[in-house]
């Protein structure tokens, strides 16, 4: 933000990052209730007018309280005694609340999952439930004493505190220990509005309202007549994000399509003939060779995805360079962000993305990036694609990693092995686009492993790449489900992998959900 006051113009809802991975999602259910959120790292709340908010929500932490800077923590809850609006801390949310209103918090009293809580109280922000409701619990500490002038209206199973209300000089502070962001929490969404409502909170937050005032604050902010450079992969984040780079840069603007060879099948053709159609009339660089022979037997993915990054950005120096380029313009969304740590606040970084944690800080310093799209979800993104005019096929295509295919490939990097995960990929989509079913998951493709397994084919003893196809439910990424996919639709995916590809002899299916797993292998 360059030292500048967040705008909080649009704002409703500020929720304070302690760290947790669980922030980005949320921020996308109150969003999702029709209030804008901005997210703030709890040592950078000197950045924003505190009180243009109506309402704030502490996020959960991975660490214990004695893991932050007790100067840290401190001036948060000094921002937190000066808020006016109503507080609701989550999780460690509850525990910091806790800690420094004169109650105590205990180490060693965890609870994982599925939980039973009781309600106590007939309190508003329970409106609606039940006298006993399932929650998800994800807790290593646990407040073992309330707070002074507080009320416990809530206890799980296992006799914990599940949630208090805290009376501060007349100001509603409230605190649950389980997470209602989850799916899990089945009510945890009418805890939400129920918190809204008691914080006389305007649902007035729509994605559309968004892209007019994102177009107006980067013509202020890029003022001058500076050529700008977007990469555009052919997804929907890059795709959007270059169309609102043209209206403010105009001829001004160069777009760049790098062909790594780690598209889908097929992807270079379809993508090159979408831009034209968007009139974004790329500059298409073929840059094949150049990254495989770079990722040929590196086994760590965090390695690939470095050299994915210092690659894209040596091809993009080349272009700044020669063509005098002063703006980078990049599809980064908040996914993105959260799960590459990037949130400024003490998140652990769970893989890094070549938008955000890929490009080396040496790239950085030369141009400016521009990133339109940062604090909105893939679906909102769709949404502004929709009303910018980019074609249904695209808004409904599937998410694709811009390190492409090869973090789809587990062990060491091969052509080979990228060939595998192509070719099954491939024939993943086609099938689900066959019975129709392409377009009702978030995503599908296939990954190839370095363990083998022995076969026959052909009359003979065959020992071939496992394949593990895998196949999701989402709305936004943050979290996933496993599609229960018809036996018979995947009876047939893995016939024609087996029938078709000589070197895979086993398919597997894959089965966890996110958290704990994520989408993509690596």
């Amino acid at each position: 933000m360059s030292g500048a006051k967040l705008s909080t113009k649009e704002s409703s809802v500020l929720i304070i990052d302690f760290g947790g991975q669980y922030t980005h999602l949320i921020s996308r259910r109150i969003r999702e209730l029709g209030a804008f959120t901005i997210i703030v790292p709890y040592n950078r709340l000197n950045d924003i007018e505190i009180n243009s908010f109506k309402s704030m929500i502490l996020s959960g932490s991975h660490m214990s309280i004695e893991n932050f800077s007790k100067e840290s923590l401190e001036k948060a809850i000094d921002a937190i005694r000066s808020f006016n609006g109503t507080v609701l801390g989550i999780c460690f949310g509850l525990q910091i609340l806790s800690y420094y209103f004169g109650g105590k918090v205990n180490h060693d009293c965890g609870e994982y999952g599925e939980t039973k809580v009781k309600i106590l109280k007939n309190d508003p922000l329970f409106k609606g439930w039940n006298n006993e409701e399932k929650v998800w619990m994800s807790h290593g500490d646990c407040v073992s004493k309330p707070p002074q002038n507080s009320e416990v209206l809530s206890v799980s199973e296992n006799g914990y505190i599940a949630a208090l209300k805290l009376d501060l000089n007349g100001k509603v502070i409230y605190g649950v220990q389980f997470h209602p962001e989850v799916v899990h929490t089945p009510k945890g969404v009418i805890l939400f509005e129920n918190f809204l409502e008691l914080s006389s909170v305007e649902k007035n937050w729509r994605p559309e309202i968004y892209v007019n005032s994102i177009i107006e604050g980067l013509r202020k902010e890029v003022s001058d007549d500076g050529k700008a450079l977007v990469a555009v992969s052919g997804g929907i984040d890059s795709t959007v994000s270059a169309i609102i780079a043209k209206k403010i840069f105009g001829d001004r603007l160069i777009t760049a399509f790098v062909d790594h060879g780690l598209l889908r099948e097929g992807e270079k053709e379809e993508v090159i003939e979408m831009l034209n159609f968007l009139e974004l009339k790329p500059l298409v660089i073929d840059a094949e060779e150049r990254f495989l022979n770079r990722l040929e037997g590196i086994s760590d993915c965090e390695e690939r995805r470095r050299i994915i990054g210092e690659e894209f950005a040596k091809i993009f120096e080349e272009i700044i360079e020669k063509e005098g380029i002063r703006y980078f313009v990049q599809g980064t969304t908040y996914p993105d962000v959260v799960e590459s740590g990037k949130t400024q606040g003490s998140a652990a970084v769970i893989k890094s993305h070549h938008n955000v944690g890929g490009l080396p800080d040496w790239f950085k310093e030369k141009v400016k990036i521009i990133e339109p799209l940062k604090f909105l979800y893939k679906d909102e993104v769709r949404k502004i694609g929709t009303i910018l005019g980019v074609p249904e096929t695209l808004i409904k295509r599937h998410p694709f990693p811009g390190p492409g295919l090869a973090v789809r490939v587990i062990g060491k990097f091969s052509r080979e092995k990228l060939e595998v995960a192509k070719k099954s990929s491939k024939i993943v989509e086609d099938v689900l686009k066959k019975y129709g079913l392409y377009e009702k998951v978030w995503q599908a493709f296939a990954t190839v492993g370095e363990d083998k397994w022995v076969g026959v084919k052909g009359d003979s003893r065959s020992y071939g790449y496992i394949v593990t196809i895998r196949i999701v439910e989402s709305t936004d990424g943050m979290t996933a489900n496993y599609v229960r996919m018809p036996y018979e639709i995947l009876d047939e995916i893995v016939k024609k992998i087996t029938g078709s590809i000589k070197s895979v002899t086993m398919v597997t299916y894959a089965i966890t959900s996110k958290p704990p797993s994520t989408i993509e292998p690596c």
